[in-house]
């Protein structure tokens, strides 16, 4: 397939999947397929988080990264390798780099209420007792981005030929995560390193990733002929990028594109910006190991076989969160 150089994110219409008419959910996976072999994003109307719940989360979250830090850092746990709860400002670096990104953020995980025994792989989730609205509008929103994650894995299932619910399974109860992410304000530009960023440029780790509309601009995303591209998350939207998992298990067929959130020009470093990011993950025992149909004489196995908990491990001290 020819690349598409895409100026700006392709829109797609969940509805079209879901409605019942088999042209517009044929239209639907194609559509999908082209944007996620070439830019790897898509922006996503029509899905399942409504604009007043994304309102809702937003004040919570400002009011929590507003609290002392002090504050914030009680709920800093030691021994989770920041997979719940606060992580402090600079804790995160990209890949490959050693210098904190100029950001703090929050975790909040998979809920387990039956008896499934993946449960016990998860730490329970750390809620502050600043704000207690902060667990029912958290663990909705999770609930809504999962439930339209879960249907974006349907389509690509569709679009890489294998059965729709190829993913159900291997998702349900998945190691996903929502971080409220706040990138906070630098009064003095000079009292930072010079090479720090907001976001310095990555690929995310998990399968796919459903990103809220964002405070500020500032996303950029990485085009296959070494242009950075702007993206802004309306806010009716939803933006979703394929993640490593993902490129991983289709041999590269899907794209993790490269982004990065950029600083604002010197004068408005002073100024915050929040974003909520949802990760989807899949349970830990699934098999990252290339689909049979996705390797071929010309395009041959990239990676050696891994479970997407050993890749996830991997990369957590990659990036300095895990020791």
């Amino acid at each position: 397939m020819a690349d598409v150089l895409y100026d700006e994110v392709p829109s797609l219409d969940l509805a079209d999947f879901t409605s019942g008419s088999p042209d517009k959910k044929k239209k639907f996976v194609q559509d999908l397929g082209t944007a996620y072999n070439n830019i790897g994003f898509v922006a996503l109307r029509n899905h399942y988080l409504t604009d007043d719940l994304s309102a809702k989360l937003y004040d919570c979250i400002k009011k929590f990264f507003a609290l002392p830090d002090t504050v914030k850092q009680q709920y800093e746990i030691a021994g989770l390798a920041g997979q719940r709860g606060y992580i402090g400002k600079g804790k995160e670096h990209a890949k490959g780099r050693n210098t904190g990104d100029l950001k703090e953020f929050y975790h909040v995980g998979q809920e387990v209420k039956d008896s499934d025994p993946i449960k016990s792989e998860y730490p329970n989730n750390v809620w502050p007792k600043e704000l207690p609205e902060f667990e029912n509008i958290a663990l909705e929103v999770y609930q809504r981005l999962e439930k339209t994650g879960v249907q974006m894995l349907q389509a690509i299932a569709l679009y890489l030929n294998l059965p729709e619910d190829y993913f159900d399974k291997k998702v349900k109860h998945g190691n996903s995560i929502l971080r409220p992410i706040h990138y906070f304000p630098i009064e003095n530009p000079d009292a930072v390193p010079a090479d720090a960023v907001r976001a310095a440029e990555h690929g995310d780790i998990n399968l796919i990733t459903l990103l809220m509309g964002a405070s500020a601009d500032g996303l950029q995303v990485l085009r296959r002929d070494g242009k950075w591209i702007p993206i802004t998350a309306l806010p009716e939207q939803l933006v979703v990028n394929v993640g490593d998992m993902l490129e991983r298990l289709t041999n590269k067929k899907l794209k993790s594109t490269i982004h990065r959130v950029v600083n604002p020009p010197r004068e408005h470093m002073n100024k915050p910006r929040y974003s909520i990011p949802f990760f989807m993950h899949p349970r830990s025992e699934m098999s990252l190991s290339a689909l049979p149909s996705c390797v071929s004489s010309e395009f041959p196995k990239q990676w050696q076989d891994i479970t997407a908990g050993d890749f996830l491990n991997q990369r957590l001290r990659e990036i300095g969160l895990k020791k």
